[in-house]
C-alpha cells in the first residue's frame, strides 16, 4: 500500500506541464482570440491592430535602429533611478527598523511622503530641476523606495522574539544578532519589496518619458501618437511589459536561490 500510494501521489506530477507552458496557456489564448477577432474585421486597425501588425511593426522598429538607443535610454533611466530608490529605501528602513529613534524621526515623514501620488511631484521636479534627466530619475526613484522601506522596516520589526532569544542565550553581540538573525529573517520581505519597487519604477518611467523627453521608449510612444501610429504605441507598451516580466522573473530567480531553505520555494 505505501509504495501504491506514492505511486498514485507521484503519477500527477509526472504528466504535469512545464510551469513555463503552464504560465504561457492563457496570454497565448487571448493573443489568438485578439488575431481572430482582428481577422474577422470586428476591430479597425487604427484603434485596435491585430498582433501580427504589431509583431511586424517592432521588428521594422529593430531593424532601422530605432529601437535600440531608445531601449538603452529607457534602461539607463530606471537602473539608475531604482538603484537610487533601493539605496534610500534601505537606508530608512534600517534607520527606522533598528532603532526607536530613527523610527520617531524617519518613519512620520516617509508615511506622510508615502501618500503623495508621486507622479503627480513630476511638474514639481521639471522646476527644480530641469527638463533633463535628473527630474525623470527623481520620480523612479521615489516610486521605487517607499516599497523598499515599508517591506523592510515591517519585517525587522516583526522578527521572531524566540529568534533572538536564541540569539542572546547564545551570546550573541547587538550586531551580530543584526547580521546573523535579524537581516536574515527580512530578507523574504525585502524581495517582495522589491518585486514591488521593480513594478512602480516602470510604472514611472512609462510617465516620465512622456514628458519633455527627447529619447527612450515613451518618447517613441509620444511621437506615433501624434502621427496616429497605434502599432508603435503597442509596440511601447509590448516592450514596456517586456521589460517589467524579464526584471520581474530575475528578481524571483534571485529569491529561489537566497531562499532556497523555504520548503514552499521548492515546490513548482
Amino acid at each position: 500500500m505505501p509504495i501504491l500510494s506514492q505511486t498514485i501521489s507521484a503519477s500527477p506530477s509526472a504528466w504535469r506541464p512545464p510551469a513555463g507552458l503552464r504560465r504561457a496557456v492563457a496570454p497565448m489564448a487571448l493573443l489568438a482570440l485578439w488575431q481572430a477577432v482582428a481577422a474577422l474585421g470586428f476591430t479597425s486597425p487604427q484603434t485596435m491592430p491585430a498582433p501580427s501588425l504589431i509583431l511586424a511593426s517592432l521588428w521594422q522598429l529593430i531593424m532601422s535602429g530605432q529601437l535600440g538607443p531608445n531601449l538603452l535610454a529607457s534602461l539607463f533611466r530606471v537602473s539608475v533611478g531604482l538603484a537610487a530608490g533601493i539605496a534610500a529605501g534601505i537606508m530608512l528602513g534600517l534607520a527606522a527598523g533598528l532603532s526607536r529613534l530613527g523610527e520617531d524621526f524617519i518613519d512620520p515623514t516617509v508615511q506622510m511622503a508615502r501618500t503623495l501620488p508621486h507622479l503627480a511631484l513630476l511638474p514639481l521636479m521639471i522646476l527644480w530641476f530641469g527638463i533633463g534627466e535628473t527630474p525623470k530619475i527623481v520620480i523612479i526613484a521615489l516610486g521605487a523606495s517607499f516599497p523598499i522601506y515599508l517591506n523592510l522596516f515591517a519585517a525587522i520589526r516583526g522578527t521572531d522574539r524566540k529568534l533572538l532569544e536564541a540569539a542572546g542565550m547564545l551570546g550573541l553581540s547587538a550586531w551580530e544578532v543584526i547580521w546573523h538573525v535579524v537581516l536574515p529573517s527580512a530578507l523574504p520581505n525585502f524581495l517582495v519589496g522589491l518585486r514591488q519597487a521593480l513594478g512602480l519604477a516602470w510604472i514611472s518611467l512609462v510617465v516620465a518619458e512622456q514628458i519633455n523627453a527627447t529619447s527612450g521608449i515613451g518618447y517613441l510612444v509620444m511621437n506615433a501618437q501624434e502621427f496616429l501610429q497605434t502599432d508603435v504605441i503597442f509596440d511601447g507598451l509590448l516592450v514596456y511589459a517586456a521589460l517589467g516580466l524579464a526584471t520581474d522573473r530575475l528578481v524571483r530567480s534571485l529569491e529561489r536561490r537566497l531562499l532556497a531553505w523555504r520548503p514552499a520555494l521548492l515546490a513548482n
